[in-house]
């Protein structure tokens, strides 16, 4: 508990306002032509058109003055910045891993990861898909297997920690092809499609000794994992007096190394790394990004982004930060489940995720709920979300049918340090004004399908019948 918590009963912002975007009000007949030309995928609407935008908070957080400050100290020096080596050394510091390669973000770490890790027929166990991570496994040649607890494929369940790894899948799995085929276990911190869902720290000592002893490296999906800490503070027991920067060396001194997609947890609008302990896989993924990113002391970045992104990871570690971060989104998740709204339960770090199943029972899942709800939620208030359910899951390679995953969702993401909670009361009363209305929603019909990660791009159409 932080020294205001011991005062006051209420969390604020620990920041003070200094500089303002205004907002573009628009007309419901703005929406609707905005809506129409985007094809109902809030992807391709102009943000122009958007009120409040919780589309994502990958690389749309609000950077500190400090943050600023450091972009002025860029070294764009082509070979041996100097804001290489203080990313270098705050990643050292605070995340622990021996060896660092720079990326534009984080897909381009993956990618790296990928190459260098996966043979064809791999299969590569891990805590629920994230859409990026399994598309790079796929066309490295590998097959994800989902090894998370069941409870994690429940929106209702209440269990504290539905990030978790189930040992016994990941046995079963070891059995069947041996240990040999696993290249790594993808293990990611806040569960993006799970609804930001933590993994506890007993789950990953027992994860970390299972792995030791059969020789499997755990690669850390580490975009969120600071939230991750905060959460095992909160939950855990004998946790409770650590501090989120000490829960989170503990968290990646069990892991082997990471990809990082600094966008998120670290407060930068661009960039990315990859770390591994590994001095092998470090020399292959050092050589590899000059070939897809840029220099292995810049990776894609210009100097002053890693100057950022190093000051980033101090602030991001702070208990005030976080508190109120994700505080923000539990004030709206509280809002939304007194009006009735089915959300995703325990509410999880980075977003609230509605339960289009719920919201829409009537819409088959073929139709695109989750899809057909994000749109309805920009027609009723300017306000951008996000699909998370058919249309992201894609589909089955083999059968080519819609994946229809047991999870169905719509994501409200809260970019950090950008919103008030004034922002947050209007969309709160806009989901309930739409969950009112809820049995007059139609489903849509897919008009476009990209051949990759269909979410982006895809187009749609309202169903008349």
């Amino acid at each position: 508990m932080s020294a205001m918590e011991h005062v006051h009963h209420s969390w604020a912002e620990p920041y003070k306002i200094k500089m303002v975007e205004l907002l573009r009000m628009t007309t419901r007949e703005e929406r609707e032509q905005a809506i129409r030309e985007a094809g109902y995928n809030t992807f391709l609407i102009r943000s122009r058109d958007v009120y409040i935008d919780l589309l994502t908070d990958s690389g749309t957080s609000a950077m500190s003055d400090r943050q600023w400050s450091g972009l002025m100290m860029g070294d764009e020096a082509y070979s041996g910045s100097e804001n290489f080596y203080h990313l270098q050394e705050a990643v050292s510091a605070y995340y622990g891993y021996k060896h660092l390669v720079p990326t534009h973000q984080g897909r381009g770490a993956e990618h790296l990861m990928s190459q260098i890790m996966i043979k064809p027929g791999d299969r590569v166990p891990g805590n629920m898909y994230f859409t990026t991570t399994r598309l790079h496994q796929e066309l490295a040649g590998g097959q994800f297997v989902d090894v998370i607890v069941d409870e994690a494929h429940d929106p209702s369940s209440p269990h504290p920690f539905k990030g978790n790894v189930d040992l016994d899948k990941l046995d079963r799995l070891v059995q069947e092809v041996g240990a040999e085929r696993i290249p790594y276990i993808s293990l990611e911190g806040c569960v993006n499609m799970a609804g930001g869902q933590p993994f506890s720290m007993a789950n990953l000592r027992e994860l970390n000794a299972y792995c030791r002893k059969h020789g499997i490296p755990i690669m850390l999906d580490a975009t969120r994992t600071i939230e991750n800490a905060w959460f095992i503070r909160q939950r855990e027991e004998g946790y409770g007096q650590k501090t989120v920067r000490e829960i989170l060396r503990e968290i990646c001194d069990l892991t082997d190394g990471c990809t990082m997609s600094a966008k998120k947890d670290l407060l930068v609008n661009i960039g990315g790394f990859f770390a591994c302990n590994d001095d092998d896989l470090f020399r292959k993924a050092q050589n590899l990004v000059v070939v897809y990113e840029g220099l292995h002391t810049y990776g894609g970045l210009a100097g002053r982004d890693m100057e950022a992104m190093a000051i980033g990871i101090r602030e991001a570690v702070l208990e005030e930060h976080q508190s109120a971060r994700i505080g923000q989104v539990h004030y709206l998740g509280k809002k939304l489940v007194d009006a009735g709204v089915p959300i995703v339960q325990p509410m999880g770090s980075h977003a609230i995720f509605l339960d289009a199943r719920k919201f829409l029972p009537h819409i088959d899942q073929d139709d695109y709920p989750a899809q057909a709800l994000a749109a309805e939620l920009y027609l009723q208030a300017g306000i951008r979300s996000m699909e998370r359910g058919n249309v992201s899951a894609g589909r089955d390679p083999v059968t080519g049918n819609n994946r229809r995953p047991a999870l169905e969702l719509v994501r409200l993401t809260l970019p950090r340090r950008v919103y008030t909670q004034a922002h947050m009361d209007v969309v709160a009363e806009s989901v309930a004004a739409v969950y009112q209305r809820r049995d007059k929603i139609k489903g849509l019909r897919m008009i476009y399908e990209p051949e990759y990660l269909r979410f982006f791009q895809a187009r749609f159409e309202p169903i008349s019948a």
